[in-house]
């Protein structure tokens, strides 16, 4: 058999292999009746992605990004990518055209885009380990890796988000890379999908630097075969940044600078870094020695920060440093995701142990890989990426979804040393430390012993419901159908209702926990937070005609003691102003509705 025909049939066992690891974890979704697609368990992005795919879908321009029914009058733009909608709204369409059902068609499009990127982050995720330590730490891979991506939750029904083909596209571009050496057209490929990855979203960006950085490290030091996977690399992520910014980005947007989004800016960072680094592979003097290569990568790296630091120096600074610091106090401050490792440590330490710990071990073992010599080009690739991916979880929890993912390499070549191990000797305690490597591997243990102990010494009810079923949080469906029946207006409500009521409705709002709908949310504060009177100023300056009230929601109780005096406390305590009257069925509900008097 040919060394082609031996690449293809591995490809295939590796393809079968992530077919296998994603149908019991698409089994268990249905046999639980996929409740994600009625619950979205207080995920505003996924219902709001889905809001923007219906949008376009109802003609909205592919260039338009507006989100017309959230914020003030007209809307505000969105920083997301169209490259999301497209396969989501292609699947919608197909199984629309199939069935006659548009609803039907969501809810397939809700299922099967997840799950065909969790099948593809799998299976890049065991190619990444073949090549880190061979064939023998490929089921540990798909057994290991499959787990945690099922437990971090990116990837259930409903999970249209951009955070998962984020993480699909990184796995990728690291498993291709590290293939490169073998196979030609990898590291191409490898540098398109860290194009995609940055075109995506720019929470990627110090993931792509990473990868980008590394490529051109290993092409300094002048390892064999480097210049042609640096030149290859370097084409890719320019060429699909051209396609990207020429795709997504609206001819009279191209001089416009969006640092939270794909625009001029990144699109110049990375024609330079990319077309740079192929042309300094590609020029035989510049290249020619050590000293040449790491002489033009830095004079490439000089002319990149002087570019940043002249044309956009705005890019610099903290992504929320703008914010307005009402915002950043009632909302930034609480959002779960965007908390660091040492707030965590002082408010969820089970948190920690359920996020931290397999990235930990990982890094431990990558210590000693360097410890005992012998580092290879593998190594530098994956312990660059979870260092920086540990980095970024330390800054942020939301980092710790792709340090989980990246550690999953490493403790498959753990557990495959250990199953030689055992498989070489019969002793009982070989076997027992196998067994001891396969449990601290699993970041479910972890996860589960996490929420155990949380369980065993906290008995606070955090919990989204009182036990009897009722949607205290306001994270289901059916808590927004009596919402969904009254026509259409604009809904005075808090910033965490704002998606769902999108989804579940024809209404417009203000609020939504979305940072570039700064004047929406700070409406929002207003009415809740002033007097009865503030909130009737709102109320008939902005022709509100109903106002929601969650009164189980954490952000409810948030703003009632920040202001125990205001609107909203006053509502929660049950006093209505004369100029709102419940509307029937709702009082008493999840969602608690008043309809704004006419006349008053």
């Amino acid at each position: 058999m040919s060394t082609a025909d031996d690449g293809a049939s591995i490809w295939r066992s590796d393809i079968a292999l992530a077919l296998l690891a994603t149908l019991p974890a698409l089994a268990v979704n249905a046999l639980a009746g996929f409740p994600e697609l009625t619950n979205a368990g207080g995920d505003n992005d996924n219902l709001l992605r889905l809001v923007e795919v219906r949008d376009m879908l109802a003609s909205q321009g592919w260039f338009d990004l507006h989100q017309y029914r959230m914020g003030l009058e007209g809307g505000f733009v969105m920083h997301w990518s169209r490259l999301v909608d497209a396969p989501i709204a292609a699947i919608i369409i197909a199984v629309s055209a199939l069935t006659g059902s548009a609803a039907f068609a969501e809810n397939v499009a809700q299922v099967l885009w997840p799950t065909l990127l969790f099948c593809l982050t799998v299976f890049f995720t065991a190619r990444a380990a073949r090549s880190f330590a061979g064939d023998s730490a490929v089921l540990p891979a798909v057994v290991v890796g499959a787990a945690a991506l099922y437990f971090i939750g990116i990837f259930s029904p409903g999970a249209l988000d951009h955070h998962n083909i984020q993480l699909m596209l990184s796995m990728a571009s690291l498993s291709l890379l590290l293939e490169a050496p073998m196979r030609r057209p990898a590291a191409l490929l490898s540098g398109l999908c860290a194009g995609l990855m940055l075109a995506v979203g720019m929470e990627t960006a110090p993931y792509v630097a990473t990868i980008g950085a590394s490529v051109a490290m290993l092409f300094a030091l002048g390892a064999n075969g480097e210049r042609l996977i640096a030149r290859d690399f370097g084409l890719g992520f320019a060429g699909v940044s051209a396609l990207v910014f020429v795709a997504t980005i609206a001819p009279s947007a191209w001089g416009q600078a969006q640092c939270d989004a794909f625009s001029t800016v990144q699109f110049v960072v990375a024609a330079i870094a990319g077309t740079g680094l192929a042309a300094i592979a590609s020029i035989e003097p510049a290249g020619r020695t050590r000293q040449r290569r790491i002489a033009s990568l830095g004079l490439l790296a000089l002319l990149l920060g002087a570019v940043v630091v002249l044309l956009f120096p705005q890019c610099l600074a903290a992504p929320y440093a703008n914010l307005d610091p009402r915002l950043k106090e009632l909302w930034l401050d609480h959002i779960d995701e965007a908390q660091s490792l040492f707030k965590l440590l002082a408010e969820d330490p089970a948190g920690v142990v359920a996020r931290y710990a397999t990235p930990l071990i990982a890094l431990v073992l990558m210590a000693l890989r360097l410890g005992r010599g012998g580092w290879r080009r593998q190594d530098s690739l994956v312990g660059a990426l979870l260092v920086v991916a540990f980095i970024v979880s330390a800054w942020q929890v939301r980092g710790s979804t792709f340090s989980i993912a990246f550690a999953v390499i490493p403790l498959a070549a753990w557990i495959a040393k250990w199953r030689q191990r055992a498989e070489a000797s019969a002793s009982r305690g070989v076997a027992l430390r196998m067994a001891a490597v396969w449990l601290v591997s699993v970041n479910a243990v972890w996860t589960g012993a996490a929420a155990a102990t949380s369980v065993a010494f906290d008995d606070s009810n955090t919990t989204a419901d009182n036990g009897d079923g009722t949607d205290v949080a306001c994270q289901r469906m059916a808590s927004f159908a009596a919402l969904g029946r009254l026509p259409g207006t604009t809904v005075l409500a808090i910033s965490n209702l704002g998606s769902p009521i999108l989804a579940y409705s024809g209404h417009r709002v203000f609020a939504g926990p979305y940072h570039r709908n700064v004047a929406g949310n700070l409406l929002a504060l207003d009415a809740f937070l002033g007097s009865d009177a503030d909130a009737r100023t709102v109320v008939a300056d902005h022709h509100v005609g109903l106002v929601a009230l969650c009164p189980g929601s954490a952000e409810s109780k948030l703003l009632a003691a920040k202001a125990p005096a205001g609107f909203l406390a006053g509502l929660m305590r049950g006093s209505v102003p004369e100029w709102l009257e419940p509307v029937a069925g709702t009082s008493g509900a999840a969602v608690e509705l008043y309809r704004v008097r006419l006349g008053n």
